[in-house]
């Protein structure tokens, strides 16, 4: 059985990726929590990963790390991480690519915190950017596509990449298009999602860092976790 290594549920977005993917496309794996700020060195996690970092998936003795080279791992072994139509797997591909190196501005904002709600007390040109951006996209894979999910009928890979930007977007009360607010009511309803998002509450870590990269531009109105 894989071994997928993580960080916190509450903080780490680029675990989120191959965790919920796996979980949807019911792909067994045992799950490895390694949590920001308890190790006394961050080169710890060079005992399983050579990179340092999260999330690192174990198949055996063969290690894959980064969230996109573990999905193009995962697809060579499993059906149905790409859409099956060339055209929207092509599409799909592009758009899961652009996440991947993309939107910085979103990502500096507004850091991945489930648990709590901030009101941004401004919204720099770079983020409005990025959210536009966004919003577009999954507006044209929805409408191309016909959804619910952006590359059809389907969750896939694209889906995975972005559920990390649909819990950035409900922390921090970003609006978006109709089309766009349906499809992230549609991914924050599945029970993959759920149960991530009861583990990040449930959790007792606090990492400082993370903490107040999430108050940079805003201010909390609601602390949902139960720890």
């Amino acid at each position: 059985m894989y071994e997928l290594h993580i960080a916190n549920k509450n903080y780490s977005s680029w675990s989120l990726r191959p965790w919920v993917l796996m979980k949807e496309l019911e792909i067994p794996f045992q799950e490895v929590m390694h949590p920001f700020g308890i190790e006394e060195d961050w080169n710890a996690y060079t005992e399983f990963n050579p990179s340092g970092l999260v999330p690192c998936l174990a198949d055996q003795d063969e290690i894959i790390w980064d969230s996109l080279a573990i999905v193009e791992f995962l697809a060579e072994k499993h059906a149905n991480v790409w859409p099956t139509d060339q055209i929207a797997r092509n599409w799909a591909r592009c758009a899961t690519s652009e996440m991947h190196s993309g939107f910085s501005a979103l990502r500096n904002i507004c850091s991945m915190n489930c648990g709590l709600r901030v009101k941004l007390s401004k919204m720099p040109l770079s983020l409005q950017k990025d959210i536009s951006r966004i919003d577009d996209l999954w507006r044209y894979g929805l409408e191309t596509f016909k959804g619910p999910f952006l590359a059809g009928s389907t969750f896939s890979a694209v889906d995975a990449f972005y559920a990390p930007v649909v819990s950035r977007f409900q922390t921090y009360g970003i609006e978006l298009s109709s089309g766009p607010y349906e499809y992230m009511e549609k991914v924050l309803s599945l029970k993959s999602m759920q149960l991530w998002y009861e583990d990040a509450l449930n959790e007792p870590y606090r990492d400082e860092e993370h903490e107040s990269d999430a108050i940079t531009y805003g201010q909390i109105t609601t602390d949902l976790r139960r720890a």
